[in-house]
């Protein structure tokens, strides 16, 4: 049987690498963590990084089933909606986006807009959960700590799509100050993820590289283990805690928190138009 492929797409504003999984034989696909390009200056949006997304998908005959996201982004929008009407498939995230669709319903005021249960979405997984991608099984994990509602998605024969919670060793790991983050419970995330076994392939939803290399979409547990410069093997996670809030306490928020968290609880949905046929985003004054 042929083996599971992962094609990575990298979009530089935003240091994101979206997925598209499959299997030579199979039509049926899944993408994970698409993007939507957004201009925060002028407010306008475009489709380029999806359509690349979508050429891939009709140049290979494939035909999406799932739109997957490990959780909703504060740093860059989500193409989800966008990518389910032109290709179809089901959109999908983890049950406890409720509770991020609550916090940031009441930050942004959407109480007549956004109902926080998750119906915003065609599915939610619960940790543990098992579904298909065409005949590729997968098993769903919660991952928390960067926010409440992290998933990674562990796909049979290929490896584990891990979301924000690492980055590549020499990188580190996720922030955990954006509201219902915490240090311990990444850490412990981390750790259910790094005992999937040293040659397990982790594929990241982002890469910050020094000047001394190439961003990279994939590394091992081995070398997570070895090298990770916050959570490297002998970093408990007192240490690691420490570290991670002296570290995010200094971090400016992400340039598209306000715009993405708005669209990405909506499963990449914009607002509603006004009755003046536009659609508007709020920035919440001194809030975050």
């Amino acid at each position: 049987m042929p083996s599971p492929h992962a094609e990575a797409f990298f979009d530089a504003q935003t240091s994101t690498f979206s997925y598209v999984i499959h299997r030579d034989g199979n039509p049926s696909c899944a993408i994970i963590d698409s993007v939507l390009d957004y201009d925060p200056k002028s407010g306008r949006s475009s489709t380029d990084s999806a359509d690349r997304i979508i050429a891939y998908i009709r140049n290979n005959q494939l035909q999406a089933q799932w739109i997957l996201e490990t959780h909703a982004h504060a740093d860059h929008m989500s193409a989800a909606a966008y990518l389910q009407k032109e290709l179809g498939g089901k959109t999908a995230i983890g049950e406890h986006i409720r509770h991020v669709q609550k916090v940031f319903r009441d930050i942004f005021n959407l109480k007549q807009e956004v109902t926080p249960d998750g119906s915003q979405f065609d599915h939610l997984f619960h940790d543990g959960e098992k579904f298909h991608i065409g005949d590729m099984a997968v098993t769903a994990l919660h991952v928390p700590g960067h926010t409440p509602a992290d998933m990674a998605y562990c796909v049979e024969g290929l490896g584990v799509f891990i979301g924000d919670t690492l980055f590549m060793p020499d990188v580190g790991t996720a922030r955990c100050d954006f509201p219902g983050g915490d240090a311990h419970t990444l850490f412990a995330s981390i750790q259910k993820i790094l005992a999937l076994g040293d040659e397990t392939r982790l594929y990241l939803c982002h890469d910050y590289p020094p000047d001394n290399r190439q961003q990279q979409s994939c590394v091992t547990v081995q070398e997570q283990r070895a090298g990770n410069i916050h959570v490297r093997d002998g970093i408990g996670a007192d240490s690691f805690a420490t570290m991670r809030e002296a570290r995010d306490a200094t971090l400016a928020m992400p340039v598209l928190i306000l715009p993405a968290i708005q669209v990405n609880i909506r499963a990449g949905r914009y607002p509603e138009a006004e009755d003046n046929g536009v659609r508007y985003l709020k920035i919440p004054i001194n809030e975050l």
